[in-house]
Formats: C-alpha cells, structure tokens, sequence
C-alpha cells in the first residue's frame, strides 16, 4: 500500500491576493480554482515543477480561522521550501520584494534563509546539500 500527502490546507484572508503572490513573488503554479459556492472556491497551488503535494488556498471565515491566519504555526517557520539553485531562487524572490527576515546562512543540511508571506508565516528556503 501507498500513501502520500498532497494539500496542506493554507488560510487566506482573499483566494485572489494569495493566488497573486504565490504565483508573482514564489513563481508558484495555479493547479486548480474551481468555484464551489459563491463564498467557497477550491484552490491548490504548488511550487513550479514540483511532485505532488501542494497547498489548498481556503479562506478564512470563522473568527478563529481569521485570527489564524499568518499565525498557523506561531512564530516557528511552517513551511519548507527546496530549491536546487538558492542564489538564483533567492535573487529572484528578494527582487519581487519577498520579504526575508534575515541573511542566507550555511547549515549542516544546506543553504538556506527565512522569508515571511504574505500574511506573516515563516518560511525557510533551502538549498539541500546533495
């Protein structure tokens, strides 16, 4: 048997400004929007060229899922972005005015640096040492 994870759900406040950045700033591609309701879109987003699992874009609505949002893992980076060129990704993210939180720093497993989206999580993207 098996098994794979393919969608994280991700708050956003719109389906629109999430679906801009992701694919403007990350260079992200917009796999499905399909409208599900008036209120309801289904909306999955992944980076370029990548293998299956993505993000589910789902707009908050309750009043907890609004507080949540930019907020889903506290102040700890949740999410994990690979590259196989980072000087390349990173030139292109700081240019599209990504906003990175500290310098690329040299570690164990590779190259890597801390980013904020749009809404405030924390994101590292890593170069993988091969």
């Amino acid at each position: 048997m098996k098994q794979q994870l393919v969608n994280f759900t991700f708050l956003v406040n719109e389906y629109d400004e999430a679906i801009k950045y992701f694919t403007e700033k990350l260079e992200f591609v917009l796999l499905e929007d399909t409208m599900l309701s008036p209120e309801k879109r289904w909306v999955r987003i992944a980076p370029i060229n990548s293998e299956g699992t993505g993000l589910l874009l789902a707009k908050a609505t309750s009043d907890l899922q609004i507080k949540t949002v930019g907020k889903q893992f506290g102040d700890r980076v949740g999410f994990f972005l690979h590259t196989d060129n980072f000087w390349i990704t990173f030139e292109k993210m700081k240019e599209k005015g990504v906003s990175f939180i500290e310098e690329p720093r040299k570690e164990v497993y590779g190259t890597v640096v801390v980013f904020k989206d749009l809404y405030g999580n924390k994101w590292d993207m890593i170069e993988p040492i091969k």
